[in-house]
């Protein structure tokens, strides 16, 4: 009989292991030595220090899962997806996150996966050194959720492509050293007539248009790019031309399990915020916590955030082990997303006028947190998603 010593220790929750963990206590003492305490001045200057990629560089968070051979750490995406979960958890930053994973965990992984030897020496060492840095260019001003309807167009002519178009909701938009962008290579575009290519800011006819203003995230700089008769050399194209379509899928997944990871973390933030207050805040001459309506709000709060994440970790099992899981990361994205909106606006409700105040970041979470139901894909296309995926 195998006898099993109880150690007091509880073991990690698949599909994390030991090593996972201690990287887990890496980043949440960086992120909450060098990040958390600048928040607030950054959400003001409305952008964070482009040294910050350097920074996280330097430790080798912005190479987790690429391979040593290009400056990265050899990892896996469960490398990376700490990295996510634990920044949310502990930084408390929507934009501060979404200005470093739209770079190493959005804009770089297509070079990495789909890209030439020479790209990925021209772009992707330098991004995970942090010396370049990425965006994806997707979204249009006509064209969201409707991928395939993108209007930019590339006109192949002899050594390359002429860009025209324009893309808007672009995170790191503003200070991109490159742009992974989506193009239509033939007229009719669709599903068999979109490519990607890689444009750079100092290419002529590349403007970025204007620095968006936001509801949330403030600390990111989100623009609208323009292209004027952009000069693309053959070189430049990522993958196979009129194939792209293939590649923004594949990215989807990656992006909006990310989305379900940093709600994960961001809801136990969130959690053990108002657990704290609630013990700390008096009314009536007793501790909020004391009375049963809190207590009540809070356990609801932490069994959601629980589900949340069992389904979460179930996704990215899956897609770390190469499964067919668009089904299970379409419901990650979509309970993790509503969920963490949901779970902000109950916390401000316990925090009362304290909520709105900078110091309690509550005010800022929730701000931040309803892009969530909107990017990477809205409820209603994942809705949409699920509905195909069940057979209907």
């Amino acid at each position: 009989m195998t006898v099993i010593k109880d150690t007091g220790a509880r073991a990690t929750l698949p599909p994390f292991a030991a090593e996972h963990e201690e990287l887990r206590e890496t980043v949440r003492r960086f992120v909450s030595k060098e990040i958390a305490p600048h928040v607030d001045e950054w959400e003001e200057a409305r952008e964070f220090p482009r040294e910050l990629y350097s920074r996280c560089a330097e430790l080798g968070f912005m190479g987790l899962k690429f391979s040593e051979e290009y400056g990265g750490q050899g990892g896996t995406h469960l490398h990376d997806a700490i990295w996510v979960e634990e920044l949310a958890r502990s930084g408390g930053s929507g934009g501060v996150a979404a200005g470093l994973n739209a770079h190493s965990s959005i804009a770089m992984p297509p070079i990495f996966n789909f890209g030439t030897e020479d790209q990925k020496q021209r772009w992707l060492v330098p991004g995970i050194a942090g010396e370049k840095i990425g965006a994806l260019g997707i979204t249009e001003p006509g064209a969201g959720s409707d991928v395939a309807g993108i209007k930019t167009f590339a006109e192949k002519v002899d050594g390359g492509y002429v860009v025209n178009g324009a893309k808007t909701f672009i995170t790191n938009g503003v200070r991109a050293d490159f742009l992974v962008c989506a193009v239509k290579t033939t007229q009719e575009g669709g599903h068999e007539g979109i490519s990607f290519l890689v444009l750079e800011r100092d290419m002529p006819g590349y403007e970025v248009a204007q620095k968006l203003e936001k509801l949330g995230w403030h600390s990111s700089d989100t623009g609208e790019l323009s292209f004027t008769d952009v000069e693309v050399p053959a070189e430049n194209l990522l993958g196979e031309e009129n194939q792209g379509f293939r590649l923004i899928m594949f990215n989807f997944a990656w992006e909006r399990l990310l989305m379900a990871i940093g709600a994960v973390g961001g809801m136990q933030r969130l959690i053990e915020s108002a657990v704290e207050y609630a013990k700390e805040r008096h009314a009536f001459g007793r501790p909020i916590g004391n009375f049963q309506v809190i207590r009540h709000k809070i356990a609801e709060m932490s069994v959601q955030a629980e589900a949340a994440k069992a389904i979460t970790y179930n996704a990215l099992r899956l897609f770390h082990e190469g499964q067919d899981c668009i089904q299970e990361v379409t419901m990650a994205k979509l309970v993790t997303q509503r969920g963490i909106l949901e779970i902000a606006d109950e916390c401000l409700q316990i925090h009362g006028g304290y909520g709105y105040m900078r110091e309690y970041g509550i005010e800022r979470a929730v701000r931040d947190a309803r892009l969530g139901p909107i990017g990477g894909g809205t409820d209603e296309i994942m809705k949409e998603i699920l509905g195909k995926q069940l057979g209907l």
